[in-house]
């Protein structure tokens, strides 16, 4: 690769940064036209109000437009003369928003205090996900492009002007470890050597370093060696009948023989195509933070004792509430309607209650085609007894932070490869969504459901049960197909680690 436009999702983002910028400016020419047209034309008494309700926006609008034109010109130039880079990174600012950033240089030696040149509500995309990692390109001195890694959207930074305020900013990076920590592996090139010693690499399983208390018998540690053990009730539910339990994997039983990763010692294992076990919990453990994680979330009704739409976080995830909210508001502009508002007011109200109709008829289309079918099947698959358990790994995609479940054999040393990858749903709230995930990184889960499928038959729904509650999943279970795609979901989630700070 030559430039960072050579990255497919780079030059992507960028042509939807464009499309944006023209929709922009476009929106605003309609507006401004629309709002002389009205002045001109229309002598009524509305007439005025009309013309500021189209003006204002319109001209808004153009400006912000006119400076994204710029703006992505800009990013053009910086992205087809440089390559992207990934450094350490820190969010300086409110707890809310991140106006700016601290990039570590590759070498380790400098601090890049940089300021974030975009909309108030677009703060949160620049913001390091779990990894503490974000992409860089352009000149720390003039100015570039920072993303999330995977190229997510395109933002502008600039130097960060005033010297105490970069001298506070980097003084708050550096508190919070920044000079210290790993650095990524670069995605365009070689990282720089200046940086000493490769990460030590050992076969110990970070399962075993968290799950240290006594077990009261053989199946209370997942770990332990199971060759002589009875094959009836290795992982599946015992009151399950055998309909309902699926056959083990060779990988998953205990007498599978000298071929199966329950019996092969490490020195003899075949070298994985993809992260393993002990790299992906390892990685976990570090992406391990206390914001809202292993906090129980409100109770609710047990989804295998009631109809799906008595269970809250279903409800939320069918899109009941937005429905709810929209009725309200449709309510309450029929009800001034209906008061008898002033005569200038009633364009106002009637461009709110048209919107606010709008609004309440597209959520309850969402709702009817989209949101009870999904809850519906995802509640049946919660319900069902059999199960079969998997030992998982928490990780977080860096675009948007979302949980992701990665599934491995239930017996397996830490060599052993990903099965499948499930995302989940935040179950908490926007402030605390980390709020109702497990409390550990790494340990086991019951998978149900395996009876639902996607329309091509590849792929089915499933809902992971740990400490006794589920998981709702945001899409299918996907399971490791062996291809390059799968193994870069898996990099993209655990980015891998060239060197260690010192």
């Amino acid at each position: 690769m030559t430039c960072a436009l050579d990255v497919e999702e780079t030059a992507a983002g960028l042509e939807r940064h464009r499309r944006g910028t023209a929709l922009l400016v476009v929106a605003g020419v309609v507006a401004l036209v629309l709002a002389v047209a009205v002045e001109l034309l229309v002598a009524d008494t509305w007439a005025s109000d009309a013309t500021y309700w189209l003006f204002a926006p319109g001209f808004l609008a153009l400006c912000f437009g006119i400076g994204s034109w710029g703006n992505a010109r800009r990013m053009r130039r910086t992205l087809g003369a440089g390559t992207w880079s990934a450094h350490p990174a820190v969010a300086i600012g409110s707890s809310q928003y991140a106006t700016s950033v601290v990039l570590r240089s590759p070498d380790g030696a400098e601090a890049w205090p940089l300021t974030v040149i975009t909309t108030r509500q677009r703060y949160e995309l620049v913001r390091p996900g779990p990894d503490g990692v974000l992409w860089w390109c352009g000149d720390p001195r003039v100015g570039g492009v920072v993303t999330t890694p995977g190229s997510g959207p395109l933002i502008w930074a600039k130097p960060m002007r005033g010297g105490r305020v970069r001298r506070r900013s980097v003084a708050r990076a550096e508190a919070e470890g920044l000079m210290r920590r790993a650095a990524p592996r670069q995605p365009q090139g070689p990282l720089s050597k200046s940086v000493p010693g490769p990460v030590p690499v050992t076969v110990d399983d970070p399962y075993d370093r968290i799950y240290t208390a006594p077990y009261d018998n053989l199946y209370d540690n997942p770990d332990a060696d199971h060759e002589d053990s009875p094959d009836d009730s290795l992982y599946d539910n015992p009151d399950a009948g055998p309909e309902d339990r699926p056959d083990p994997s060779p990988d998953d039983r205990p007498d599978a023989g000298p071929g199966t990763s329950s019996s092969v010692r490490l020195d003899r294992e075949p070298t994985p195509s993809g992260p393993t076990y002990a790299e992906l919990a390892a990685h976990a453990q570090r992406q391990a933070t206390p914001l809202g994680r292993g906090r129980a979330p409100r109770p609710e009704a047990d989804v295998r004792e009631v109809a799906w739409w008595r269970v809250r976080s279903l409800r939320r995830v069918a899109g009941v509430q937005r429905v709810l909210v929209a009725l309200a508001f449709c309510a309450a502009l029929g009800a001034a309607a209906l008061t008898g508002p002033p005569k200038e007011d009633l364009l106002k109200l009637g461009v709110a209650g048209a919107l606010a109709l709008g609004v309440l008829v597209y959520s309850c289309y969402q709702l009817l085609t989209t949101g009870i079918p999904a809850a519906r099947l995802t509640a049946r698959a919660a319900a069902r007894p059999g199960y079969v358990q998997r030992r998982y790994v928490l990780l977080y995609d860096p675009h948007g932070g979302a949980p992701v479940l990665v599934l491995f054999p239930m017996y397996g040393s830490g060599g052993a490869e990903a099965e499948g990858v499930l995302p989940l749903i935040p179950p908490g709230s926007q402030k605390e969504p980390r709020r109702g995930l497990p409390a550990l990184p790494v340990g086991t889960v019951s998978l149900h459901g395996w009876q639902d499928f996607t329309p091509d038959d590849r792929m089915p729904f499933v809902v992971p049960w740990i400490d006794g509650r589920p998981l709702w999943p945001a899409g299918p279970y996907r399971e490791a197909d062996g291809r390059p795609d799968f193994t870069a979901l898996l990099e993209r989630l655990a980015p891998p680690l060239e060197t260690q700070a010192s």
